[in-house]
């Protein structure tokens, strides 16, 4: 490497790390068991779990399909919809909540027939959480499985529909086997995404303790009550779990992908 490009290099390195470094430092230590064994830190750790797997599940069983779409079909508009998907990668958060509220709010393009007919309403409640999770991490998952997808050799496939296996049997026996590793990497992803989702999240389900109030809404509602110490605590249940799913996954499923 270039001795040249070692500063910036350093540089963005400390940008990176310097806050999280800050937060380990400021954290209340000798009071952190007490903060996390408060029933507020549990409830809202409990719902983000909960929410984040169940939108992971649900981008898992449209996200899939929806890349291998993308990536083995050709039809009209494909660069368009390749675009659509990646917009949440871009929009800020708190316009995807508001988006989702004028499509899914009582009064929405769907919510309003969602409440009429059935009676359903979901914002501001633990499903909304689950779709508002689910809107910001979807790409996530649905870039990682079409790049594994680009990226296997197809001549398997050929030979399974030589050998006489219908597309579906191919798809189950021999892509998604192939492509795995990249279908959890893009989980994993996608799981994390969801369990930090905070904007869209406060927007279109709201903060109610127990039914919406994930982490990141928890460490907000800290923060505005002017108690650092405890936003700090809390912050930091977050990053170990997200640190430890990385860490834990990256080795056997994200460097599968790499490779």
């Amino acid at each position: 490497m270039p001795v040249v490009l070692w500063l910036p290099a350093g540089l963005g390195l400390v940008f990176l790390v310097l806050p999280l470094a800050a937060l380990l430092v400021r954290a209340p230590w000798s009071t952190l068991p007490d903060q996390l064994r408060s029933p507020v830190v549990r409830q809202a750790l409990a719902l983000s779990v909960l929410t984040a797997s169940a939108a992971t599940a649900l981008c898992l069983l449209v996200g899939v399909p929806l890349a291998w779409a993308l990536a083995r079909a050709t039809f009209r508009g494909q660069r368009v919809v390749r675009a659509l998907i990646t917009v949440p990668l871009v929009l800020p958060p708190v316009v995807g909540g508001v988006a989702l509220l004028l499509a899914l709010g009582r009064r929405g393009v769907v919510g309003r027939y969602l409440d009429q007919w059935f009676g359903l309403t979901i914002p501001f409640t633990t499903t909304a959480v689950v779709l508002a999770e689910a809107f910001v991490a979807m790409p996530f998952l649905v870039l990682a499985v079409e790049g594994a997808l680009r990226g296997m050799d197809q001549r398997y496939e050929e030979a399974a529909a030589t050998l006489g296996a219908s597309r579906w049997l191919t798809f189950r026996r021999v892509t998604l086997p192939l492509v795995a590793p990249g279908v959890v990497a893009g989980a994993v992803l996608c799981w994390t995404r969801a369990l930090g989702e905070f904007g869209a999240t406060i927007t279109f389900a709201g903060s109610l303790q127990g039914r919406t109030e994930t982490i990141p809404i928890a460490v907000y509602q800290t923060v505005e009550r002017g108690d650092t110490l405890a936003a700090a605590a809390i912050s930091l249940v977050l990053i170990a779990v997200s640190l430890t799913v990385l860490i834990a996954l990256r080795g056997r499923w994200v460097g599968g992908l790499a490779s």
